[in-house]
């Protein structure tokens, strides 16, 4: 057996990138990319890919160097998770949502040496290198020109041309599609470098190597059962976590992609019936925009939808699957590459009310086929809590698509991860009889009242079945007798006749909760404040709550 040893046969290093050369054989004449009146297939699709690896290569861009791009959901956006890792560099996507200061720091951060920049965000990016210092290079700039962009941007990409070093198609042409693009020397080299929303903290950048994406978009395709040929809407964001690998998994399928520059709900519902659309992924937030929508009709036929990014409510799942759409409820994080954790679906379980199904699916469940563990374990001693339902701990994961670590961030990296083995995610949840995880909070965001553990998770659940709330968020406010009490930050549905009051929707909450977890306090709000990526700023409303002061002492 000592001879029976790894050679270069058998250890040849796991990327995605391959998934386009072989989808570029099998699928060769079979659509790629839909968006608009434009259609490429897979063979066109790896020759654009090749020629602009091509071209950055000839441009100076090397093996490590960080290449960005500011683009919503576009065949450039798409065409850039192959190409710039077949050039040797390294992705960095660029939230289209962030302001121009935070932009300048992660491009400054990531000493990024290239950005391809979509012509409806020229402005945002000229006025984040404005804030460059004076002594560091800004990177060169790359104009994607899109006619689509035009209504959504004032700014001229004429008048500003001077500003870009060349355009994205005229790279293309001058590129060689016969390029032998460049290969990682090893699995572990970096392929993608993401940075994180900034939910509790500030932004970190995350760095994936090509072992870890390799692992997660085939992990996603086999937990989410996705088949050759299917056609899948982008409805997430590619620039969130790669649109959860997969970005690079679709071309593993041969599946086409549905590419959309924003979300607008009847046309996502047009585009379903259009292109008979089999798959899409979307935040929670995302599946409640559509059960709201006036163009809400039942589906002539099913659509799978993965969500995740957010514990969905039992009453969203409810309303989203009454439409024709058949949810799975998957969880992971930018340090995970996507899907880690995910509510596989029981046979015996289609047999249940559709409310306790709902209620089921609202869980995050069991390890995906391709994580090696996954535990809830106590936030003091470390050990397994007990699997109860009740008892809640720090979910943490072992697995190969866990990031390499956090970009020149060597302190953070070691925190995150354990002397013994495990990665902490810093979500608290709790481990139900069936081995089924679920997700009760972030463990900042636990409310301690009176010395109970209470989660705002469970309490958003109960507010989100009320036929009056759109959004809920729950935070701590200060109570002068009990600790801390929650709070409840909500947005109503428009078209109301009438509106209820803070203490209708107490009194609601009192029906269906233990008294502890029960609302204190009810603030109504237009809309509540969101990150970049959908998700609800806890940050912001703790302040605001923090703000209002202590409730008076009171049993």
């Amino acid at each position: 057996m000592e001879d029976l040893k790894p050679r270069t046969p058998n250890c040849a290093p796991l990327t995605p990138i391959g998934f386009l050369e072989r989808a570029a054989t099998i699928y060769r004449d079979s659509p790629s990319i839909i968006y608009g009146h434009t259609t490429y297939t897979w063979s066109e699709t790896h020759h654009r890919c090749l020629q602009l690896a091509s071209s950055l290569s000839s441009s100076g861009i090397q093996r490590g160097h960080v290449v960005s791009v500011i683009s919503p959901n576009t065949p450039p956006m798409y065409e850039l998770h192959f190409a710039v890792p077949m050039a040797g560099a390294i992705l960095n996507t660029i939230n289209t949502r962030l302001d121009a200061r935070t932009i300048s720091t992660l491009l400054s951060h990531s000493e990024s040496k290239l950005v391809f920049v979509d012509q409806a965000y020229c402005a945002l990016i000229s006025d984040a290198l404005a804030l460059f210092p004076p002594e560091t290079d800004p990177p060169s700039l790359v104009l994607i020109d899109d006619a689509a962009a035009a209504e959504e941007s004032l700014s001229s990409s004429i008048s500003i041309r001077t500003d870009f070093v060349d355009s994205y198609e005229e790279m293309i042409q001058k590129g060689d599609s016969k390029f032998q693009w460049i290969r990682p020397i090893s699995e572990w080299d970096p392929i993608v470098l993401n940075y994180t929303s900034g939910t509790t903290s500030s932004p970190k950048g995350v760095v994936h190597c090509h072992r870890g994406v390799f692992i997660a978009a085939f992990d996603s395709l086999l937990e989410w059962g996705v088949p050759k040929n299917s056609v899948y809407l982008w409805t997430l964001p590619m620039f969130h976590i790669n649109g959860w690998s997969f970005s690079w998994g679709i071309a593993a399928v041969g599946g086409t992609n549905v590419c959309i520059r924003k979300f607008d709900a009847a046309l996502i519902f047009s585009l379903i019936r259009r292109h008979h659309v089999t798959h899409m992924c979307a935040a929670p937030v995302v599946l409640n925009m559509l059960t709201n929508s006036l163009d809400n009709q039942p589906l002539d036929r099913p659509v799978k939808i993965l969500t995740g990014g957010a514990p969905p409510p039992a009453a969203v799942l409810f309303r989203i699957e009454s439409l024709g759409f058949d949810v799975t409820h998957g969880y992971g994080l930018t340090e995970t590459a996507g899907m880690v954790i995910c509510c596989s679906w029981k046979t015996e379980w289609n047999r249940l009310p559709a409310t306790e199904q709902a209620r089921l699916k609202a869980r995050q469940g069991v390890r995906t086929a391709a994580v090696a563990a996954v535990d809830v374990v106590d936030l003091e001693t470390g050990k397994s809590v007990k699997q109860d339902g009740v008892s809640i701990g720090e979910i943490v994961v072992r697995g190969g698509s866990i990031m390499v670590g956090y970009w020149k961030d060597r302190e953070a990296t070691a925190k995150s991860m354990t002397d013994k083995g495990w990665f902490l995610t810093g979500d608290v949840g709790v481990m139900h009889p069936d081995g089924y995880l679920e997700i009760k909070d972030r463990s900042k965001d636990v409310i301690i009242s009176g010395g109970e553990n209470l989660s705002s998770v469970e309490v958003e659940s109960v507010l989100y079945t009320n036929p009056s709330v759109n959004e809920a968020a729950v935070v701590a406010r200060a109570d002068e007798f009990w600790g801390e009490t929650p709070c409840a930050f909500v947005s109503l549905r428009e078209g109301l006749t009438r509106k209820p009051t803070e203490e209708e929707i107490i009194k609601y909450c009192r029906g269906k909760l233990p008294r502890f977890m029960v609302p204190k306090t009810v603030v109504f709000m237009a809309e509540l404040p969101k990150t970049s990526t959908g998700k609800i700023k806890k940050y912001v409303l703790k302040e605001i709550a923090m703000s209002i002061g202590p409730k008076p002492s009171r049993l």
